[in-house]
This record gives C-alpha cells, sequence and structure tokens, in this order.
C-alpha cells in the first residue's frame, strides 16, 4: 500500500472512531438522562468513556482492523465494526467489574451507547470510503504506472496486479521484452508516467540496471520485481540482509505489533496460571502422593519454535515406568502416525485419569507460556523421538511457538486417529494466525474443559 495513503487511512479512521465514541457517548447519556445533570457519579461516567479512547487507540493500531478499509464489501464493513464494538463493550464491562464500576454506572447507557456507536461508526466508514474512492480515482491522484515483463509471464502478471493493486493505480501501457524496441526509453520519457514495474527474470543484469538507472534519471520509482516465478508473493518480503538487498521467503507473515501483542497477552495468560497452578499444587501434590510413589511433578524434553529443545512440565499422571512400558504397548496404539494415543492406558494412575480429563494435569505449562518457552496458543510440542521421523512437511507445524492449547484440541482431539490430521490442524492455525483466532480458541477451551471433553 501507498504510504501516505495508508497514513491517511489509519489515523483517518482512528479519528472517526474517537469522534463517534465521542458523540455516541453524549447521546446515550442524555437519551437514558434527560440531561448531564443526574448521571450519578459523573467522574467514573467519563472515566468509562475515556477507557473506551483507549481501546479504540489500541484495537486501531495493534490490531490494525482497518488495513484492508477499501476493498472490504459492506456486509464486511458492518461485520468488522460490529466485531471491534462487541470486543470493546466485553474489555470496556471487565475492566468496570474490577474497578467496581459496574453497580455504579447505567446499563441503560452502555446499551444505547453500542447501539449508536455501531451505527454511527457505520455510517462515518461508509461516507469516509465514498470520499476516498471519489478522491483516488480522480485524474490527479491516480499513479500512473508502466509495466515491463515477458511473454510467458504477461496474462499472469496483468491478472495479479489488476486483483491487488490499490484503486489509485493505474496500467497504462504493458511493455514486453521480446517486443522491446531500441528507443523504448527514450519513448518513455515523453509518456505520463509515475512507476514502473519490472518483472523479467530473464532479461539481464546489465540490462536490467540501465533500465533502473534511466528511470531514476527520470524522476520516476520504479520497482523491480525480486520473485521468483512459482513462489508465491504473499509469502515474501524485501529486506536488509547484512547489508545486503534480499527477497526473503516465509509462509508466515505478520506484523511485529501483533506479535508483541500476542507475547503480552501469554505473560498475563502465564502469570494467572501460575496463580491458579499455585492454588491447585497442595491438593493435586497430596493426590498424586497418595495415589502412586513418584514426583509430583512430570518433565519431558520437547521441541519448541525452529527446533529448540526445552522442558516441559505437567502434574504426573502416569506411573514411574511409563516409559519403559510405551514400547510393550506400542501396537495397541490407537492413533495412526508419529503420535501415540490408547484410550485405557494401563500406565495412568487413577488419580492421573482424572486430572487429564480435567485438563489439570496441564497447568504446570503455564510456567513455560511465561518463560516464553511455549505460548497460550500454538501447535502441538512433539517429542524428541517424534522429531526425529519428521519429515520436510511435518517441519513445518514447529514454524511457530508451541501452544498450552490449539486448533486440534478444540476440534475434536479425543476422536482424532490420525497424526496427519494434527498436521493439518497446526498447519491451519499457522497460515491462518491471527490475535481473533487465538482469542476463539481460548473461549472455546474454556468450554471443552468445562464440558469434560479434555484428553482421554
Amino acid at each position: 500500500m501507498n504510504q501516505k495513503k495508508k497514513i491517511v487511512e489509519v489515523y483517518g479512521l482512528w479519528f472517526a472512531d474517537l469522534v463517534a465514541i465521542g458523540i455516541s457517548f453524549i447521546l446515550a447519556t442524555y437519551i437514558r438522562f434527560g440531561n448531564f445533570k443526574d448521571m450519578g457519579d459523573k467522574e467514573i461516567h467519563f472515566q468509562v468513556c475515556l477507557v473506551f479512547l483507549l481501546f479504540c487507540t489500541i484495537y486501531s493500531f495493534f490490531i490494525d482492523w482497518n488495513r484492508n478499509f477499501l476493498k472490504r464489501s459492506v456486509f464486511k464493513e458492518f461485520s468488522a465494526i460490529l466485531q471491534y464494538n462487541v470486543i470493546m463493550i466485553l474489555v470496556t464491562q471487565t475492566i468496570m467489574y474490577f474497578l467496581k464500576w459496574a453497580d455504579v454506572f447505567s446499563r441503560w447507557v452502555m446499551i444505547y451507547f453500542t447501539v449508536i456507536n455501531v451505527l454511527l461508526s457505520f455510517i462515518l466508514h461508509m461516507l469516509i470510503k465514498k470520499v476516498m474512492k471519489m478522491h483516488y480515482r480522480s485524474e490527479l491522484s491516480k499513479i500512473k504506472v508502466l509495466v515491463i515483463t515477458q511473454k510467458n509471464l504477461e496474462e499472469s502478471v496483468k491478472e495479479k496486479l489488476g486483483r491487488n493493486l490499490d484503486i489509485n493505480y493505474e496500467i497504462v501501457q504493458t511493455v514486453l521484452i521480446e517486443d522491446m524496441a531500441e528507443d523504448f526509453l527514450q519513448k518513455a520519457t515523453f509518456m505520463a508516467l509515475d512507476e514502473v514495474f519490472i518483472y523479467a527474470p530473464e532479461l539481464s543484469q546489465k540490462r536490467v540496471q540501465q533500465m533502473i538507472e534511466s528511470f531514476d534519471e527520470m524522476g520516476v520509482i520504479c520497482h523491480y520485481c525480486l520473485e521468483i516465478p512459482g513462489t508465491y508473493a504473499d509469502r515474501s518480503e524485501v529486506r536488509s540482509f547484512g547489508h545486503y538487498t534480499v527477497a526473503t521467503y516465509t509462509r508466515f507473515q505478520s506484523s511485529y505489533k501483533r506479535l508483541l501483542v500476542k507475547r503480552v497477552m501469554d505473560i498475563v495468560g502465564g502469570f494467572v496460571g501460575m496463580v491458579i497452578t499455585l492454588l491447585f499444587f497442595p491438593f493435586v501434590a497430596l493426590a498424586i502422593k497418595l495415589d502412586s510413589p513418584g514426583p509430583v511433578l512430570f518433565s519431558q524434553v520437547r521441541i519448541g519454535r525452529n527446533g529448540r529443545r526445552f522442558k516441559i512440565y505437567k502434574f504426573r499422571s502416569m506411573y514411574l515406568d511409563a516409559e519403559e512400558r510405551k514400547k510393550e504397548l506400542e501396537k495397541q496404539n490407537e492413533m495412526q502416525g508419529l503420535m501415540f494415543k490408547m484410550e485405557n492406558d494401563p500406565r495412568i494412575t487413577k488419580v492421573g485419569r482424572f486430572i487429564r480429563k480435567t485438563s489439570i494435569d496441564e497447568l504446570p505449562q503455564f510456567y513455560n507460556v511465561l518463560k516464553g518457552d511455549m505460548s497460550l496458543v500454538g501447535t502441538r510440542p512433539p517429542t524428541a523421538d517424534e522429531f526425529e521421523k519428521y519429515n520436510q512437511y511435518y517441519r513445518r507445524r514447529i514454524s511457530m511457538t508451541p501452544g498450552l492449547t490449539g486448533m486440534w484440541q478444540v476440534s475434536g482431539r479425543s476422536e482424532i486417529d490420525n497424526f496427519d490430521d494434527v498436521v493439518k490442524y497446526d498447519l491451519e492455525y499457522i497460515d491462518h494466525w491471527s490475535l481473533t483466532l487465538d482469542i476463539k480458541i481460548l473461549f472455546k477451551t474454556v468450554w471443552v474443559v468445562l464440558a469434560g471433553r479434555g484428553s482421554k
């Protein structure tokens, strides 16, 4: 996206959302009380409004929810605004509960505010979108682009650029290197031209250098595509590596801001989880000790992000000779592939069955989350012996930090009997990762645990 256009969108929409909150809050207050004198505790009342404004700022810049603003349809626009408002209300209500504002603040003001803000935000967004589209489609605002490519890539280049370029770009001409005249650069000098896009892998480096230097001398911005034909553009990024300009290819694309928010969520969740673990510890430890001899905690080397080794911690749910007996039970493995699963596993103790069913055995893993070895949500960390049998396809599932819970855990993990299905869910999570997906999985995990659908 054009940087100037991005700044206008991000800051413009943020300001519009702040204005919508302010107007909606004032209207909701007036509708409820008929004036601004009988609203009760005025300080708390306006502090709630400040929470709304603060949430709007964080959501706009860290979640970056308006990044596809101009390409969103009317339905998608309304859905995005509705989701933003629902999350804002839930977060604000949670803050109000802990600060004991909920008993003071009018519930009707909250209801009126939600309805008004959804409608007002939607109207403002649609008006801004219409104005921006009119502006970017005007002749003065259009960015005129010359495309230089080769015959075998012409159709795919036109299709991709047509589909993905912003609305303010206009392709004025496409030139094929096979048909390029010697006086081409001379003719380009007299074109109405803002930018040039070159995608011609078969063109010599010397010829490319001449073109770039010529357009640079004209004062025309030149984009030289480093993409290798057949690769995916959404997996590549141009970066600096040791002061070299390189095209970096990776499947996982996400901004540092969203990864930072994910880590903050992990730290907060890990801390809360450790408090819960410490509360459970005396009772679980006593039950484990009375049930079978051995330590309370079980540790095992697991494989973390990109092959890093770390020790995972759990409440012990098996007898001490579990690892040795596993070899004897391999023939009874109910899971196809590299994982081991057995419904009536004789290695599990009586207490172990209960803490596994309720997922209490996994509470000590909050320590791994707090350390950074794991995340609240991620992929399943494999054991060392599993990892030694991986192929390239399986290897990609450890390209992201493993999690305490994940997509396959909330997708009927007790019924999954094929390791390839586990991998499928893990890769689906990696390819579609977002903070919203993490939050959905966390809520589903709570439901799965409360419903007693934990591991067997």
